[in-house]
């Protein structure tokens, strides 16, 4: 998609509800990876399997699917303001449950918090990506939704700053003898009794004080004035609308791109952990490249931002899918520390996947957008089925990440193959936008 050097990406009549609505990618980012590194922690907290475990995504990313399209529809009956309250209140609930699920010490009543935690972020993100589209002018969306997403890895910086600062650092049953052995594994039950609730505690803090301070942005998106749309207020059927946007080959695939992509981010960004585990890295030290995924991410951000400019949207995406792909290929097969940095470099590639397909399958819809950001929102559910598909092969050998080989390869690295699979989808839906699809 080509655009003219003069159409600007954010007039400056919206440029304050750009800023303050972009603030929000921030927050779900935080939420997103304060969060992917307590699949680990809890693993080892409660002595779960790593299929167990995966659940954190599933309870983390089935919210998302649950919520999308209610909150399109309370979008379009109300307004973005309104929804976007709602997804912040949602938000705020949930993460406040952290403190009875950490009085019960119950691996389900902390599930149920994040479930409700994402219930909000699925309001977030229906109402905002489509909001962020429509301030402006059409064909520099795709520039300014991403423009908007450049801004969601910082808050997902801050995230793995926060959980390792202040969780996995913290971490009693984490700790190692001299010979480099897990010490909570030999002790008690009466001993590990006490150190899973001072771990739970430790776990339960950030996301109380995550709480308050959604409960603050609420506030202030509450008293500041903002542009709503509420043309949306007529009589025309749910259903007319979704089977109108279903028409749409580009919008279909799209979902379909979307929901693989986010499967392949979540599996990278989740299990970067264990893949450093399985080098002799704890979980604190490995939170390092974590980070650098993230800051390599955002850097991708800025760098596709501008390209898009000059190049498809299509085609930038396929040919960053095949890097993608190279780099996949890396994790698997490269030993040690090159196959580490193959899957933190996996982060560049995927930096401009989401906003890019999110803008593509829904251009040209119109008010329509509120129902296609829906279903593109569910299509996060990837993020729930893929994760945990990939901690079932991580149990094939057994509860470590060494257990056994598949093609010559310990069961971490081989189950990078789901992310590679994802990635494949996602250069095939490059491949048709740039040649098939009208961009």
């Amino acid at each position: 998609m080509s655009t003219t050097k003069s159409t600007p990406v954010v007039a400056k009549e919206v440029l304050l509800p750009f800023i303050l609505i972009t603030s929000l990618f921030a927050l779900w980012g935080f939420a997103n990876d304060i969060t992917n590194p307590m699949v680990s922690a809890f693993k080892k907290v409660l002595e779960l399997t790593n299929t167990q475990a995966s659940w954190v995504q599933m309870a983390f990313y089935g919210g998302y699917f649950t919520m999308a399209l209610p909150a399109a529809i309370f979008a379009k009956k109300y307004s973005y303001k309104k929804g976007i309250l709602l997804g912040l209140g949602l938000y705020a609930i949930g993460a406040l449950l952290f403190y009875p699920a950490a009085a019960f010490e119950q691996f389900g009543f902390f599930l149920a918090a994040l479930y409700i935690l994402t219930f909000g972020l699925a309001f977030l993100e229906t109402t905002a990506n489509p909001y962020i589209l429509s301030m402006g002018a059409e064909e520099t969306a795709t520039q300014r939704l991403n423009l908007a997403q450049a801004f969601n890895p910082i808050g997902a910086l801050a995230g793995l700053f926060a959980a390792q600062n202040f969780i996995l650092g913290s971490l009693q049953s984490d700790d190692l003898d001299a010979s480099g052995n897990a010490i909570y594994d030999t002790l008690s039950e009466t001993a590990k009794a006490g150190i899973r609730s001072a771990d739970l505690m430790v776990i339960r803090n950030p996301y109380v004080i995550l709480g308050l301070a959604v409960i603050g942005v609420l506030v202030l998106i509450a008293v500041v004035k903002m542009p709503e749309n509420k043309e949306g207020q007529t009589d025309e059927s749910i259903g007319s609308a979704i089977g109108r946007i279903w028409k749409g080959k580009r919008f279909r695939e799209g979902v379909i791109a979307q929901m693989f992509y986010v499967g392949a981010q979540i599996m990278c960004w989740t299990y970067i952990y264990q893949y450093a585990e399985s080098i002799g890295i704890d979980n604190r030290s490995a939170v390092p490249y974590a980070m650098s995924a993230l800051v390599i991410f955002l850097i991708g951000r800025w760098i596709c931002t501008f390209l898009l400019r000059y190049l498809s949207s299509g085609k930038l995406l396929m040919y960053m899918s095949f890097l993608a792909m190279i780099f996949t290929v890396g994790a698997i097969f490269l030993p040690g520390m090159t196959g580490l940095y193959s899957l933190v470099l996996i982060s560049f590639a995927m930096s401009l996947m989401f906003p890019t397909i999110y803008g593509i399958a829904l251009e040209g819809m119109g008010d329509d957008a509120k129902y296609g950001a829906a279903f593109l929102v569910m299509a996060i559910v990837g993020g729930a089925i893929m994760p945990t598909a990939q901690g079932m092969i991580l149990d094939l050998g057994g509860s470590g990440y060494t257990d056994t080989l598949i093609m010559g390869v310990p069961e971490v690295n081989f189950s990078f193959v789901l992310p590679l699979i994802c990635f494949v989808v996602v250069a095939i839906y490059g491949y048709r936008t740039y040649k098939i699809h009208t961009t």
